[in-house]
């Protein structure tokens, strides 16, 4: 964590987040729409709320750890909180970009 006073973007956390990939898909964790909040306090602790691809997926503990590896060293960030939540249950044909679309042949 840095102990720089100025909050990074939710534009640069974005950013931070498309190198998180989804061990088992394969493909950035923004793409996939598995992001649904970000918020970030003046205290600079980022909260991440997002999904999994499945309520049983075996790699939740290690997106959590991706995403707050991912993070923690953007400027004024002081610690990262990652939640994960399954309402809504995530849904490709909604939640993912165009080009996650076409990749997955969801249409």
């Amino acid at each position: 964590m840095t102990t720089d006073t100025t909050l990074p973007s939710i534009d640069d956390i974005r950013e931070r987040l498309k190198l998180v990939e989804d061990p088992e898909i394969r493909l950035d964790i923004m793409s996939l729409g598995l992001i649904y909040d970000i918020e970030v306090a003046t205290d600079g602790l980022v909260t991440i709320t997002m999904t999994l691809t499945s309520p049983g997926c075996p790699l939740g503990g290690i997106i959590q750890g991706q995403v707050w590896q991912a993070l923690r060293d953007l400027p004024g960030v002081k610690d990262v909180d990652v939640q994960i939540t399954f309402n809504p249950p995530w849904d490709p044909r909604t939640m993912a970009s165009d080009e996650v679309k076409m990749m997955l042949g969801i249409w």
